[in-house]
């Protein structure tokens, strides 16, 4: 396990959660705004893309109460992506999160999951920042993350080929808070790390 956070637990991806994503990423509810409701993932698919692929994201499974519900996956910038972004030479993280089961949408368990995250990339990647890019017209997530503290840098124009057409997509990020003021901090102390990566 990487982190926990009361009843929600972080884990790396295991082979035996192919068959999990293959569920999570045919439900056209999770894709209308993860890869697209035109792009499901078959177990050929799954594993081509999270278990054969070289990219150097760390792939994990989120759990509420010891049930397997959604994944999240995370990554150090590359220079030219920090490039593109405008940032200069920092220890950037991004991510990229769902929730596959629909009962557990709307419960909060989004929000812990976003602010769990970027504790434990501040305090054991010591990363400066935190990055996502969701579609401007996610505004759920948007309010989700706003809520975890992130704030709207810039508009990325036509950044996601997502169902035939490129979206817009907000740069949203979290800079690391100096330890003098402690107003609008992720509540890192909560935290349990219990492994690393």
């Amino acid at each position: 396990m990487l982190f926990q956070n009361g009843h929600l637990k972080v884990r790396n991806l295991e082979e035996k959660d192919n068959y999990l994503l293959t569920r999570w990423l045919s439900n056209p509810s999770v894709l209308e705004f993860y890869e697209g409701r035109d792009n499901p993932f078959d177990l050929e698919k799954v594993t081509k893309v999270f278990y054969n692929s070289n990219d150097q994201k760390f792939k994990c499974i989120v759990e509420f109460d010891d049930n397997e519900i959604g994944y999240v996956q995370f990554y150090q910038l590359d220079d030219e992506t920090k490039t593109k972004y405008g940032y200069g030479d920092e220890n950037i993280y991004g991510a990229d999160q769902f929730i596959g089961k629909n009962e557990y949408w709307n419960r909060g368990i989004g929000t812990l999951l976003v602010t769990s995250l970027v504790s434990f990339l501040i305090e054991n990647k010591k990363a400066d920042r935190v990055v996502m890019d969701p579609q401007i017209r996610n505004a759920r997530a948007i309010k989700c993350y706003q809520k975890c503290g992130f704030k709207k840098v810039r508009i990325l124009p036509k950044n996601e080929l997502h169902e035939g057409i490129y979206q817009d997509c907000w740069l949203i990020e979290y800079q690391k808070r100096c330890k003098a003021s402690t107003k609008g901090t992720v509540g890192i102390s909560k935290v349990k790390k219990e492994g690393g990566v």
